[in-house]
This record gives structure tokens, sequence and C-alpha cells, in this order.
């Protein structure tokens, strides 16, 4: 590989929403490429009804990361190896927190190098103080009127209290 070439890196999910342990992930991995490109899964096989649209995902995304200033979000709809090929990233980046995440992981990452040898993956551990939190727990404790601040960047869990509030209204 060429010394000088740009050092891309993806991070796939849902994110929704984003969680701090979401973009404590996607901080360290933008120490450690030249651009990282937070891939948001417009829909998902594995987890269906998203509370927010794609739209506000990124935007949520987007605030929460600007800091950064390598790093950018971006949906996609097709196998995460070819949006990677398509973004010109070599390397899919993924948070794990527990024994469970490593054996989902690890399942995706068997198949991503049977579509794609050349797209590794990098799993970062989540940090001590994240190492509970997920997007679907966050809505759960938001649904029966948890305390969610310091979970997930600002401005996200008051949007979330009011989607759900609007839901619940409408149901």
């Amino acid at each position: 590989m060429n010394p000088a070439a740009k050092r891309v890196a993806v991070c796939p999910g849902s994110y929704d929403p984003i969680t701090n342990g979401h973009v404590d992930v996607i901080g360290r991995a933008s120490e450690l490429f030249d651009e990282v490109i937070v891939a948001v899964v417009n829909q998902s096989v594995r987890k269906s009804n998203s509370v927010f649209g794609i739209e506000d995902r990124i935007a949520f995304i987007e605030g929460a990361t600007t800091h950064f200033g390598n790093v950018r979000a971006e949906p996609f709809d097709v196998l995460i190896v070819e949006f990677a090929h398509r973004v010109g990233a070599r390397c899919i980046v993924k948070g794990l927190r527990a024994i469970s995440d490593f054996e989902y992981e690890f399942e995706m990452n068997q198949l991503n190098r049977m579509q794609d040898s050349q797209i590794d993956t990098l799993y970062l551990m989540a940090s001590p103080q994240y190492s509970f939190l997920s997007s679907s727990g966050v809505k759960e404790l938001a649904t029966f009127g948890g305390n969610i601040d310091g979970l997930v960047p600002d401005g996200v869990a008051d949007r979330l209290k009011e989607e759900l509030q609007r839901r619940r209204n409408e149901g």
C-alpha cells in the first residue's frame, strides 16, 4: 500500500439515536485514520422501526462529531463492504461492549471478508463508562421516563423524549 495513501475508515450503524458511546468510538477512530465516515444504515435487517429518520440521525451525528474535523456522516443502503469500497475505505471500525457484541460482530466480519477480503475490520473496546450503553437501552429508558442525560449528545435527549411522547399520543 502506498504510504501516502489516505487512510479511510467507515463506522457503520443505525445510530437510532447516536449515544455518547458511539461518539467515543468515532472520536478514537478519528485519531487512527485520516478520514472517518459514519455510515448510517437507511434500513436495517436487524433493527426495524427507527425512531428517527435518516436525516435526523445524520444531523445528530454531524452535531456530535463536528469537533473531530475528519469525520462525516453518510447514509447507505448496500452491503457495508460495497459502501466501504465506494468511499475508498479499507477498514470498518466497530465498538465492542460485551461478549454478545463479539459473537455477532465475529460472524459479520467473516461474512464481510467473504465478500471483500481487502476490507479489514478493527474493533475498539468500549470505554468503561460506556460499556453498558446502547441505543436500544437509551430508547427504553426514555420510553419510561428514565434520565438519559449524559448518555446521548446534547439535544438528542430532548428530541428523543419529544418523539417518544408524540408516538405515545398517536398510539
